[in-house]
């Protein structure tokens, strides 16, 4: 949406006539008005013009050049906004959890008495350029008329739960599921005809828990490593844009089948069951996943893999005391990707490319979100004891995977909105190629 500019009567540069006294006064208000609106608007100083609701009829003034222009950075597109450090950001959080409804208990650090809010006061850098931070007019404005599917497990809609929060100072959607089951969710955007889901598949495949307890009392999972989990493969071709992510439900015991055989287990402690171990399963999962996407002829979206969030246990594993209390981020220097952390990581990155390469030859799109190492250097983000009461009876009593919010993965939707920023100025510098060669042949 382009602000009209604002013409002073200047007159012409000759003769100029002597300017009454109550007009000099009349321009003079103005201009003190136009400057401290912005200044003293509610909505942390957003321009007034992106912030309004915008009629249900798609703004043509919000057009390529506009968008093109918005998306500078002081590198150009050649700067790795995945690259960097946390800096200090005074101005955050951007909303608060009186605020937004849309938080889940368990990462709602606040109400269940975090004493510390320094986590929430941090802004991604990266390296040789700056990472807008999130606006949320402007978000909606380049989804308008258009919808995003979160597929993965609950990291996951911890990352939409953040977006609905970030988004709730312009509109809050309204629920539009086609189902009760909050595993699969689905909001709308009235004013933009913008659709947010979310579909619950922690392990991406088609899977079946056979026992709820277990080895490790976190449940046994059959994983059909080679078939399509139809609960979102089969509602997704209507979507934009698929964000889809997995990791932590691949710790748990599971067995793993593929043709309908069993071929392999990650700890199951079934006799004569070879144990593949997680990463196995893991590989396999992401490449069916990308399979299915591969195979649906009326998806046209775009496909991002947001990458694996590490978890911070300290001083023991998840069930054996592990918790974290850090209250800063780590710099790049005090900590590296290694171990499962880097397996987990070099197997998405590995499977996505082949996926990325397949599905060229069909036309359709992938774009990587790598939030891993931004994500490793944030030990400080997660609940730990803040995501419940002291005497409640929870499964995961110190919580160091989950993030809460406001948090460091409201940053993701940073880097969200920046990638679409850049698929504008993608497409808009394809159509004009396309116009002059058209031109040229006229």
């Amino acid at each position: 949406m382009k602000p009209h500019a604002v013409e002073l009567p200047l007159g012409r540069s000759h003769a100029q006539p002597k300017t009454p006294k109550i007009v000099l006064l009349i321009i003079f208000g103005t201009l003190v008005l136009l400057t401290i609106i912005p200044v003293f608007y509610p909505l942390l100083g957003y321009p007034v013009y992106l912030l309004k609701h915008s009629s249900s009829k798609p703004s043509s003034t919000y057009d390529s050049q506009e968008l093109e222009a918005s998306i500078s950075i002081s590198e150009g597109e050649t700067c790795d906004i995945f690259s960097g450090e946390w800096m200090p950001n005074l101005d955050a959080p951007y909303y608060t959890n009186t605020t937004c409804w849309a938080i889940h208990e368990h990462q709602n650090c606040m109400k269940y008495g975090r004493p510390d809010t320094e986590f929430m006061k941090w802004k991604w850098k990266p390296d040789g350029c700056e990472l807008p931070v999130f606006n949320p007019a402007q978000f909606l404005e380049i989804v308008r008329g258009k919808s995003l599917a979160f597929v993965g497990d609950s990291v996951g809609r911890n990352q939409m739960q953040s977006l609905i929060c970030l988004l709730s100072r312009v509109e809050y959607p309204v629920d539009v599921s086609y189902t009760p089951d909050e595993k699969f969710k689905r909001w709308k955007y009235t004013t933009y005809n913008f659709t947010i889901a979310f579909f619950w598949t922690p392990h991406l495949v088609k899977s079946k828990q056979t026992d709820v307890n277990g080895p490790t009392k976190t449940g046994l999972f059959n994983l059909y490593l080679d078939e399509f989990d139809e609960e979102w493969t089969t509602q997704i071709e209507e979507f934009d844009y698929l964000i889809i992510s997995g990791g932590h439900w691949f710790y748990r015991p599971s067995v793993f089948y593929e043709n309908h055989q069993i071929v392999g287990c990650h700890f199951c402690l079934i006799e004569n069951v070879t144990d593949m171990t997680k990463f196995y399963g893991y590989r396999k999962a992401f490449r069916t996943a990308f399979r299915a996407i591969n195979s649906l002829e009326n998806f046209k979206g775009i496909t991002f893999l947001r990458t694996f969030a590490p978890s911070h246990f300290e001083n023991g594993l998840w069930n054996q005391g592990g918790n974290c209390v850090r209250t800063k981020p780590f710099t790049s220097r005090e900590i590296a990707l290694d171990g499962e952390n880097l397996e987990l990581y070099m197997i998405q990155m590995e499977e996505f490319r082949i996926a990325e390469r397949e599905g060229r030859k069909k036309g359709k799109r992938y774009r990587l979100m790598d939030t891993t190492q931004v994500t490793l250097l944030r030990p400080d983000g997660h609940p730990s004891r803040y995501g419940h009461w002291p005497h409640e009876n929870v499964t995961l009593y110190n919580d160091c995977v989950h993030w809460c919010l406001p948090g460091p993965i409201d940053t993701w939707n940073d880097f969200l909105l920046q990638m679409l920023k850049m698929e504008g100025a993608k497409s808009h510098h394809e159509r004009l190629y396309s116009d002059k060669r058209k031109t040229r042949f006229e």
